[in-house]
């Protein structure tokens, strides 16, 4: 038996993973509405390919889904955190199969209508420099700084995303945040961080 809409809105992913195993098609497509955007972006800035991203995503998504009949909303793992973990171990595979840790495009996200052109080529330009040094990160560093200061998740669960300890994740994010200073610190005035 299927849960309302309504209903389905204020439960969390783990309940909405095991209502899927149930055969609730509704708490499949709010799931998917609900981490897909993250895998995503997480795999988009990782391999700088939004065409490579979405493959990922999708075999991400592939991969939670198949999961969900041995889903235990008891159990220690949330369905955002099993998922960012296989997204980060694809995108690594990719990026090893390839041989590259390439930049990223500054055309990921689609433009927002609000922002003024000169806005917009502001924030192109930041979005670029960011991609840009992100890019020169070991890939651990990477994964580690895009989990906690743009996905905005925390050491806990990157630690177990990454499979590695909190104390590792903070060395990784701190280092991480240094590298990106030290490549972007000449940059302040011409992305419009001047005095």
């Amino acid at each position: 038996m299927a849960v309302p809409d309504a209903e389905l809105d204020g439960l969390g992913d783990g309940a909405l993973m095991v209502l899927f195993a149930k055969g609730d098609s509704a708490a499949a497509r709010l799931l998917t509405e609900r981490l897909l955007p993250r895998a995503w972006r997480h795999a988009s800035r990782v391999l700088g390919d939004p065409a490579e991203a979405e493959d990922i995503a999708q075999e991400a998504m592939l991969r939670l889904w198949r999961a969900a009949p041995e889903w235990r909303q008891d159990g220690a793992a949330q369905p955002s955190t099993w998922l960012h973990r296989v997204v980060a171990n694809l995108a690594i595979d990719r990026l090893r199969r390839a041989g590259r840790s390439t930049g990223l495009d500054p055309e990921i996200d689609p433009p927002d209508d609000a922002p003024t052109a000169e806005a917009r080529m502001i924030e192109d330009g930041r979005r670029s420099a960011l991609d840009a040094a992100l890019a020169t990160l070991p890939e651990r560093q990477r994964q580690a700084v895009v989990l906690r200061h743009i996905e905005g998740l925390a050491n806990p669960e990157i630690a177990e995303i990454l499979g590695i300890g909190v104390e590792a994740v903070e060395s990784l994010t701190a280092r991480g945040k240094r590298a990106l200073k030290a490549v972007l610190e000449g940059q302040k005035e011409a992305l419009g961080y001047g005095e």
